[in-house]
């Protein structure tokens, strides 16, 4: 067995490893997959800078990108998706895991933190930094496998939100396909998927500190 073959073995076992912990949702998956990044890069004697971090041409174009991208994300989550999904499933949102974040100046700031830190560099890295340079090894760079990596990378994201219930599901998973979108219209670099999901977060729990949870616009 030559070295390429034992290489995508182990690709394989490690897609599996990571999908299995996203869903069983293990302790807090995140934390667990950035623990199986850190030996699989020690493993493949590999730099981090691998999971597509790369100096932009412009850090300016790309925040700037990232914040007008998520306003209209977040209008189209709220202004389309998810009003089409509460008429044809009869629910809502489930928006419980933040039951007492409006008003709460405290929680505000803590999911401020966490929003960058767990969610956005975390989940970024485990999703469209490790996942998605997993299945680039066995799908490759040709447009089809580019769209394999991509939509079951978002899937997997999606459906590591369940608590959120079917249309917080969905609503992630096209979030992820926007991240991943903009990852690759800047040069497959993962800081623009980061940034864009920090602010997406942060404009989420903003709103929601102000206004309490919004369902859909119409």
């Amino acid at each position: 067995m030559d070295n390429k073959t034992i290489w995508k073995i182990i690709t394989v076992v490690e897609l599996i490893v990571v999908a299995t912990v996203i869903l069983l949702d293990l302790f807090v998956p995140t934390l667990v997959i950035l623990v199986l990044i850190f030996v699989s890069l020690l493993i493949r004697r590999e730099h981090i800078r691998t999971l597509a971090f790369k100096r932009p041409k412009s850090w300016l174009r790309m925040v700037g990108f990232a914040i007008v991208g998520v306003f209209f994300l977040q209008l189209f989550d709220v202004g389309v998706v998810m009003p089409i999904l509460n008429r044809l499933t009869g629910t809502t949102i489930d928006y419980s895991g933040f039951a007492h974040l409006q008003g709460n100046l405290e929680q505000l700031v803590m999911l401020l933190v966490i929003s960058w830190t767990l969610a956005a560099l975390g989940e970024e890295m485990v999703y469209r930094g490790y996942l998605q340079k997993l299945l680039t090894n066995l799908f490759g760079t040709t447009l089809p496998g580019i769209l394999l990596t991509v939509g079951i990378s978002s899937l997997l994201f999606g459906l590591a939100h369940t608590e959120q219930g079917l249309i917080g599901v969905v609503v992630t998973t096209i979030d992820a396909l926007f991240f991943s979108w903009l990852k690759y219209k800047f040069d497959n670099n993962l800081w623009a998927s980061i940034l864009a999901h920090g602010f997406y977060n942060s404009i989420g729990v903003i709103v929601f500190y102000f206004t309490g949870p919004i369902f859909g616009l119409w």
